[in-house]
């Protein structure tokens, strides 16, 4: 098989630059080993950014909309509301087969295989008997492909590593915002993703801590779901902090969290991510796919500033405990902040 770009990975990301791929005139096939839908560990929450390019590529989900982001700790209380419309609360696996759908629609070849190791040539790539002019490392948080490229670069060791852990709960959603509860350790992401259904996703520190004893920081939201039946299975991810030397490696681009991620701390993952994989086909197209750096760089720094000044306080106590008290006491801030993010 000839493709123009071959995207290894279908997850969301690896889906949606295919989609772009293919709506810029491009053959494309994306090569996943494992079954639609594909799950993940997440908060489930797609920010207004997000929505809208979905929107744009022709993509529906549904999901339960939210209107803003609240911060919680013990007595204190801050909400900032988007101004540029709801975002959305959709399951990873309706989101998963959504962007699926799309691909087979747009005509995305599928192909199931393990990719292995790349063979890089000047005028193009060969990979799992596919002959491609691009490669798309679209292939997650733990990226093979960044290691095989040699493109992956260790986290500096004064970052604690930290882990992600999600579960659904079977209730209705008691508030029309993302609910971000926040202990001496951890925070407590709490998502509406249908009208019976809520996600729960902690981020802590990967010390071992099993979910329901992470959950049991937060005596608020316990309270909340006492009696709610667990609706999924628990899924972990981690550690969170990735990085790469650089996005380009000759005919080979990184995309998503393959190209290296800061936290989940914000829930810019996937806005980020969509805005990078528009912007990797572009380079690719206009062929100038050196340019695609700085256009990585460009399109994450928000991303990257924000959720690093906000990762540094959340591990380090005497500030973690001024975060909330702060977004409180200073409600017009945070509410630029979500806006931003938003």
């Amino acid at each position: 098989m000839d493709v123009d770009l071959l995207v290894v990975g279908g997850g969301p990301i690896g889906l949606a630059t295919a989609i772009e791929g293919v709506r810029a005139g491009l053959t494309v096939a994306v090569i996943e080993r494992r079954g639609t839908p594909v799950d993940k560990a997440c908060g489930e929450g797609l920010m207004p950014a997000a929505r809208s390019a979905l929107e744009r590529l022709g993509v529906e989900a549904p999901g339960r909309e939210f209107t803003g982001i609240r911060y919680l700790a013990p007595g204190r209380d801050a909400l900032a509301r988007f101004r540029q419309g709801p975002g959305l609360g959709v399951r990873r696996t309706t989101l998963s087969a959504a962007l699926s759908a799309r691909a087979d629609a747009v005509g995305v070849k599928r192909l199931d295989a393990v990719a292995g190791a790349p063979a890089l040539r000047p005028d193009g790539v060969e990979l799992a008997g596919v002959t491609a002019s691009w490669l798309v490392a679209a292939d997650g948080l733990h990226s093979p492909l960044r290691r095989a490229l040699g493109l992956h670069r260790e986290p500096s060791p004064q970052v604690r590593p930290r882990y992600g852990l999600r579960r659904h709960f079977r209730t209705a959603p008691w508030s029309d915002v993302v609910e971000v509860h926040w202990s001496g350790r951890a925070e407590a992401y709490v998502t509406p993703v249908a009208d019976d259904l809520v996600g729960v996703a902690v981020l802590g520190p990967g010390d071992g801590t099993r979910f329901d004893d992470r959950l049991a920081e937060f005596p608020q939201l316990r309270e909340r779901l006492a009696g709610a039946e667990p609706a999924s299975a628990v899924r972990g991810a981690g550690p969170l902090r990735q990085r790469a030397t650089r996005r380009v490696a000759g005919r080979a681009l990184l995309v998503g969290d393959a190209a290296g991620y800061v936290d989940a701390l914000t829930g810019e993952g996937l806005s980020v991510g969509l805005a990078c994989g528009r912007e990797l086909v572009r380079c690719v197209v206009e062929g100038r796919p050196q340019d695609y750096e700085r256009a990585w760089l460009r399109a994450t720094r928000r991303y990257r500033l924000l959720t690093g000044a906000l990762l540094y306080a959340a591990q380090r106590p005497a500030l973690r405990r001024t975060v909330v008290p702060a977004a409180e006491r200073l409600p017009w801030l945070f509410e630029r902040i979500v806006d931003q993010l938003g």
